[in-house]
């Protein structure tokens, strides 16, 4: 594991620890995101189960978008989990950035999540 991908985990391990902590038994947000594609993923940590999941190779949304790597599509996988969420019986979460800083698709997708109910 190179220096930079070793930071990377530990950044991400620190980030999901502090999460945990504070949660309180509430789901968490988990954000993905590679150089082509953004995922988004809401965890119940107590049960071990995934409640609801989207990413920008959806259906729903590879049609609205021009590419999976942009804030547009972000934008997008927000809504959608926020959607599936509600639908999901989940109104308050916990956003787990997952290591990746708060700015550009990351920021995009929990601000359109917020837009669409969900609380954080």
């Amino acid at each position: 594991m190179s220096d930079r991908n070793a930071l990377f985990a530990r950044r991400q391990r620190r980030t999901r620890h502090a999460l945990r902590q504070a949660a309180g038994g509430r789901p968490r947000l988990s954000v993905f995101r590679s150089g082509k594609h953004i995922y988004a993923q809401v965890i119940d940590d107590l049960k071990g189960a995934t409640l609801a999941s989207a990413s920008s190779l959806d259906e729903g949304v590879k049609g609205r978008i021009k590419t999976g790597a942009d804030k547009n599509a972000a934008t997008e996988v927000g809504k959608l989990i926020a959607e599936r969420a509600l639908a999901a019986g989940v109104k308050e979460v916990v956003f787990d950035r997952g290591g990746y800083m708060f700015h550009g698709r990351v920021a995009a997708l929990a601000n359109a999540a917020r837009e669409g109910g969900l609380s954080f």
